[in-house]
């Protein structure tokens, strides 16, 4: 991995490399995203399913078999076992408690002429949730995405996630079943953010699509982008850790490697001004990675996209993690709530030396789906606005448009737009 020291001559160019760390070349696949998705506009359920066919090596003889049944997903549920059985409950009422705490509410304000300004807010009527499945099923991804929604009030929520050899994983089918989930579709990849986007014969049209993927998803959301709404482009996962001589290179290396693990395309970064630490930590990764059973994926994105960055102090290495912006961001100090104010960009923030990213993964009630690659400087995690829209309400009284309807009538009469103008005039006494 990059092991390096901010005074180093050459680190100007080492850290330009970082930060460039996970971009994925959405153009090497566009051509391919934009057939499919033409392919799905034009000829939608055969299209899918030639889309399957091809990419997930089973072929759906009916539109019936492109949907999971509620049945199925029962019965994943009820043979689960009974500690991970509790272990999803318990994470979905956390998971509920928070974000109910950030639903927006609608206000009105009444000014003393007769005016009322405010605003109405209302969620999304449909949400299509995109779930990775296959090898990399993540039942924690569904419960993350479909919560928000539901406290956001919509009330048609779909999801999505490829059956590779038409086998969906029964993890993932019990958490659809937890969560009250009805429409499951066993559609993947860019196929099925197109289908979400516009619709087929049995797949309706939605308003917003959330959830994680692959290059090819974040292809899709980006290209459909303005037809429905989207959370964010997400890329590979990444974790940043600001740590002083307090923290555990034991811990530090895991907590590293917990991102590694996803995938060869996550990158894991250490910045700390102890040089002590930071030669710790790289000894107990080696030590860690013997004893990973994805070992070889963790070594990969180690070695490729790793780093530990000694500075000359804590300051510094706030700096450099906030140009970072990392999606995962864990503050291992003596004083985390210090360095708190400091802290500009990042997707979640973890404080103090019993707080592993891990936790806010399954369990902890914040969104786990955050932005990546450096978008935390203008992205936030999926919450429950994602799902909810805004409008203005403005009501004048006769006095309240005479006070300040002059005034209006002059700006619209100096753009040019005489319909404005006399809209308002007419109304003046």
């Amino acid at each position: 991995m990059m092991f390096i020291n901010s005074k180093d001559g050459n680190f100007e160019a080492n850290f330009q490399e970082l930060l460039g760390r996970g971009k994925m070349d959405i153009a090497t696949v566009s051509n391919i995203v934009m057939n499919i998705i033409n392919e799905i506009r034009t000829d939608k359920n055969k299209a899918l399913k030639e889309h399957i066919s091809k990419f997930d090596k089973w072929t759906p003889n009916s539109d019936e078999d492109l949907q999971i049944s509620t049945e199925s997903m029962a019965k994943a549920y009820e043979n689960l076992d009974k500690k991970l059985k509790d272990a999803l409950h318990l994470a979905y009422d956390r998971i509920k408690a928070y974000h109910q705490k950030q639903k927006p509410k609608s206000w009105f304000d009444d000014e003393a002429n007769g005016t009322i300004l405010g605003q109405k807010v209302t969620p999304v009527d449909s949400a299509g949730l995109y779930i990775p499945g296959g090898k990399a099923a993540y039942p924690s991804s569904l419960l993350m995405n479909v919560i928000p929604a539901q406290v956001a009030g919509v009330e048609e929520i779909i999801v999505c996630t490829p059956t590779p050899d038409n086998e969906p994983n029964e993890l993932l089918l019990a958490a659809c079943h937890l969560c009250g989930v009805t429409k499951v579709f066993k559609v993947g990849g860019a196929s099925a953010i197109a289908a979400m986007a516009y619709g087929t014969e049995n797949i309706p049209k939605v308003d917003v699509i959330t959830g994680p993927g692959n290059i090819f998803v974040a292809t899709a959301k980006k290209m459909v982008f303005g037809d429905v709404h989207i959370d964010m482009i997400a890329g590979p996962s990444e974790i940043g850790i600001l740590a002083d001589e307090s923290a555990n290179p034991n811990h530090m290396a895991i907590d590293l490697l917990s991102q590694a693990e996803h995938d060869e395309m996550a990158s894991s970064i250490l910045i700390t001004p102890s040089q002590k630490l930071a030669d710790e930590v790289k000894v107990e990764i080696e030590n860690w990675l013997q004893k990973l059973p994805r070992q070889e994926i963790a070594r990969k994105s180690i070695e490729e996209r790793g780093a530990i960055i000694v500075t000359s102090d804590m300051d510094e290495a706030i700096e450099l993690m906030n140009q970072i912006a990392p999606e995962h961001l864990e503050v291992a100090t003596t004083s985390p709530f210090e360095l708190l104010p400091f802290i500009k960009h990042a997707g979640a923030i973890f404080l103090g030396h019993n707080t592993p990213e891990a936790i806010g993964d399954y369990v902890a009630g914040p969104n786990h789906t955050l932005p990546t690659g450096g978008t935390a400087k203008f992205y936030s995690p999926l919450g429950v606005e994602n799902f909810m829209k805004k409008s203005s309400i403005i009501s004048f009284s006769s006095k309240a448009i005479n006070e300040i309807g002059e005034e209006c009538a002059l700006i619209a009469n100096t753009e040019g737009l005489t319909a404005h103008e006399q809209s308002v005039r007419v109304r003046l006494k």
